[in-house]
């Protein structure tokens, strides 16, 4: 995780107990660290002003990593990032969604933000790097000197495939302390420490979305999305009507209001036509997927053919696969096996063993 001498380190607190814990690890070691929140984004219609920002960087949220900062004997600062965050976060994922794609936007708040402008503003305070509570972990490859982005000892709670986009740049400033523990580990640390955030519940929603309503997020948002339009089958008969193409995604089942006798499950989304697609559940299935934005970070991107396993959202069991590089960049990843509900707009991370190879979005899918 470090060289074996003291540097300055910034922690990116967000109030939680896995960020409050690894800045309490730096400061085990003896590292000079630095505590920020990051105030990200205000929810312009709460009127609880305990809720009028989201759940990664609250009012609550700030409160306990203050706490937690003054427990541990080092500095905290909010740092306001809104228009930052709007910018490269909020403003893409609206974007996505409009063209039909469902998007991950921790991937982009991670490289952008966190090690990207964050970072930035902390070697200007003379800091060496920027840690965060990310169950992960960075090595060094020593035949080739590269950074590599690991998995975690907590398999349960890989988040690796939220970091894939960072460079070897980033990854040589990137820290993880909880990456060498699991989640219980993790929370009888803070316990033994008497951290306030030992026992708060994890979020599971995105963190700018109120009540985790990401439909009437982008309703608020972009009303024009929501344009009534045909939903319609593989033969493109007419079936019925959505509400708005950025109101469903792949894979899903319910709410489509359709009284066909048998479940269908929406197979593609069609921003051109406005229209929805629906069919059976083997219709969800591929065997093949191409994807941009491609990262490779344990190696240049391979000449031949490369055997790996590939997840394709954050709680699928990566599965085998071989991945070709297309001309221009973008990669085709072939799975052994069909996968269900690909869906363009999330991310597809391709590993070996614990090594993180790379990771790309994923633009569209090729039928078996």
């Amino acid at each position: 995780m470090d060289n074996g001498t003291a540097e300055r380190i910034v922690v990116g607190m967000s109030g939680g107990v896995d960020s409050s814990v690894a800045a309490a690890l730096l400061v085990e070691q003896g590292d000079d660290v630095v505590g920020i929140t990051m105030r990200v984004w205000r929810w312009q219609d709460a009127t609880d002003a305990t809720k009028r920002f989201g759940s990664c960087c609250g009012t609550e949220a700030t409160e306990d990593a203050r706490a937690v900062a003054r427990a541990l004997g080092i500095p905290h600062y909010l740092l306001n990032m809104e228009e930052e965050f709007d910018r490269t976060v909020i403003t893409p994922f609206t974007a996505e969604y409009a063209a039909g794609r469902t998007p991950v936007p921790c991937v982009s708040c991670n490289s952008s933000l966190k090690f990207g402008s964050l970072l930035g503003r902390a070697r200007a305070w003379e800091a060496t790097a920027v840690a965060t509570g990310h169950y992960a972990r960075v090595g060094r490859d020593p035949a080739t000197g590269r950074h590599l982005l690991l998995r975690p000892k907590d398999r349960r709670k890989d988040q690796t495939d939220f970091l894939w986009p960072l460079t070897q740049g980033q990854l040589a400033a990137a820290r993880f302390p909880v990456g060498e523990l699991t989640k219980d580990e993790v929370r009888a640390r803070a316990r033994g420490l008497g951290l306030v955030t030992a026992d708060k519940p994890e979020s599971q929603e995105i963190c700018f979305v109120p009540d985790d309503d990401y439909r009437g997020f982008l309703r608020r948002r972009s009303p024009e999305m929501f344009r009534p339009g045909p939903i319609v089958d593989r033969d493109g008969r007419v079936l019925g009507t959505h509400d708005g193409i950025a109101a469903y995604t792949v894979g899903q089942r319910r709410g489509l209001g359709l009284a066909t006798g048998r479940p269908l499950y929406v197979i593609e989304l069609d921003p051109d036509r406005n229209e929805v697609s629906v069919g059976e559940a083997v219709d969800l299935e591929h065997d093949r997927l191409v994807a941009r934005a491609v990262n490779f970070i344990a190696c240049e991107p391979p000449q031949a053919p490369l055997r790996v396993e590939a997840k394709i959202r954050h709680n699928h069991q990566p599965a085998p696969a071989t991945i070709h590089v297309l001309e221009g960049g973008a990669v085709e990843v072939v799975f052994d096996a069909p996968q269900r509900a690909v869906s363009p707009g999330q991310s597809v991370v391709f590993y070996s063993g614990d090594v993180v190879v790379g990771g790309g979005v994923i633009a569209r899918t090729d039928a078996r």
